[in-house]
């Protein structure tokens, strides 16, 4: 499935069904008064979240949406029947705003979340309605409502708990295939993941928590370059980022300088995300110079503690998993 995380759909509420304009006709009752019924009313457009929706590639072709029109009234003093709802499925993370006027209209950030994003016409009335003192018998109902139209932007912002961040060929992928069952594809070349990927990491105390790789950070991605400002967004989701380093290609006369590029690009798409707890990882320290180098960035790193893992071989990984569980869950309790 390709990975869609933007669309714009158009979307229509029913019309109601017109008033019925209709007189009693029964046996030995010769002068029936007027028993038009009312129409029925137009269906809705509800936006929904479901967890089987993890993006938005439905829109990629499907992107005008109708709700069915009420039905019209009949004699008798018969309602039509309401037209069907529409029930569009977006995933959790979705934001909805009117393209018009850019207005936010919904943030869903959970499942099953609701919202009638369009309603339907109200259905018109039949001719019983305007029975009068002085007018027994009219001879008109009105027409149905038309329903509420709206061109919708879609925007996903992936929920997860971790953002895994990095040069590419970091590891991400590996890492991220190591701590969850996700099963990333994984190549020894730059931009082989195109596309974020989610996965639920299920440490041995406390709560399951999801685990996103953010590929395409390069120097100028808030700019455009490579992929990073596509995807930066998903980053303003997460409450924990892994800056994950690629050890082995450390530059031994300037061991941070990878590290303040990717900084400076969280920095440049929203100086906000420069506040999220970042717990910085040295990844391939099973490589030759991978330790090495690593022990360089160490010295000259001021910041907060950094850790050294190989996500190849599994090298302090359950040391890393522990580490996020207490920055997501709490530290675990005493015993």
């Amino acid at each position: 499935m390709k990975f869609i995380d933007e669309a714009v759909i158009h979307v229509s509420a029913g019309k109601g069904g017109p008033g019925c304009v209709s007189f009693r006709r029964e046996k030995y009752v010769p002068k029936g008064g007027p028993d038009g019924g009312d129409g029925g009313k137009g269906g809705d457009v509800i936006i929904q979240t479901s967890e089987r929706r993890r993006t938005l590639y439905q829109f990629r072709y499907k992107r005008h949406f109708k709700a069915a029109n009420g039905a019209p009234g009949r004699g008798n003093q018969k309602t039509g029947k309401n037209g069907e709802n529409i029930i569009i499925e977006v995933p959790p993370g979705t934001i909805v705003r009117d393209v018009e006027t850019g207005e936010r209209v919904k943030d869903f950030t959970k499942p099953n979340e609701t919202i009638i994003i369009a309603k339907g016409g109200a259905g018109g009335r039949g001719n019983r309605r305007f029975v009068t003192s002085t007018n027994r018998t009219p001879r008109h109902a009105q027409s149905g409502l038309p329903g509420e139209t709206y061109s919708l932007q879609l925007e996903l912002k992936l929920l997860a708990d971790v953002g895994i961040i990095g040069y590419p060929n970091a590891g991400k992928s590996t890492l991220v295939s190591r701590i969850t069952s996700a099963h990333p594809k994984i190549a020894d070349y730059p931009f082989t993941t195109l596309t974020p990927t989610l996965g639920v990491v299920t440490p041995d105390n406390g709560e399951p928590f999801a685990v996103a790789d953010i590929p395409g950070l390069i120097e100028g991605a808030h700019d455009g370059a490579g992929l990073g400002d596509k995807f930066l967004r998903h980053v303003e989701r997460t409450r924990t980022l892994i800056h994950l380093i690629d050890a082995a290609a450390i530059d031994p006369d300037n061991p941070l300088v990878a590290y303040k590029a990717i900084n400076r690009e969280l920095s440049g798409f929203h100086p906000k995300l420069m506040d999220k707890p970042q717990i910085v990882v040295l990844n391939k320290i099973d490589q030759p110079a991978g330790q090495a180098n690593a022990d360089r960035f160490l010295q000259a790193f001021t910041g907060h503690s950094a850790m050294t893992i190989s996500a190849y071989t599994g090298q302090n990984v359950s040391a890393l998993i522990e580490r996020l569980n207490e920055a997501v869950n709490g530290p675990k309790a005493d015993e």
